[in-house]
């Protein structure tokens, strides 16, 4: 198979992070979270970009960059924000290249309780200060949200699987 950028998408908390860093290390090509691009861009954190300029602001920034990588050759492994492939044609620009698309679907249970512990640095959720609140913002936002998700080429559950077991359903998915 010819090497294509594969980006990575679902629900914040999902582990697009750690299993797109785990599979650019086995293909051996570069691992670029969206977000972490997005703060370099500006200089500010996610915090201080939805604080100071606000989230259509943010949108643009990453809609901007999104398209440098989906327009670049070069393969690498894309993190993609949670509501990345939501905003503008984003899903569909992905969709339509040449390149993977993966959403790794994980229960409302299952997220809730890791980003129970992590909200503080999600702008979207770090109001929420207990499960129940918690549970209730991530379920609207999911049903929501999954229809975009679901476009995705390849769909992996990622609940109750070890990141070795993920990965090498990721490599049997992609050949």
């Amino acid at each position: 198979m010819i090497l294509s950028t594969i980006f990575l998408l679902g629900y914040m908390g999902c582990g697009k992070s750690i299993l797109g860093k785990a599979l650019a290390s086995q293909k051996n090509i570069s691992f670029i979270d969206l977000d972490k691009k997005i703060e370099e861009h500006e200089n500010k954190s996610l915090q201080n970009i939805f604080e100071s300029k606000g989230e259509l602001y943010f949108r643009q920034v990453e809609r901007k960059i999104l398209l440098k990588l989906i327009n670049s050759s070069v393969p690498k492994i894309v993190s993609l924000g949670g509501g990345t492939p939501c905003y503008f044609s984003n899903m569909t620009d992905i969709i339509n290249s040449n390149h993977q698309s993966i959403y790794f679907n994980a229960s409302i249970d299952n997220l809730v309780n890791r980003l129970h512990n992590q909200n503080e640095n999600r702008p979207l959720i770090n109001h929420l200060k207990n499960k129940i609140d918690l549970r209730e913002f991530v379920s609207k936002h999911l049903f929501e949200r999954s229809l975009f998700y679901e476009k995705a080429k390849i769909k992996i559950n990622v609940d109750g699987k070890s990141i070795p077991e993920i990965i090498g359903e990721i490599l049997l998915s992609l050949d």
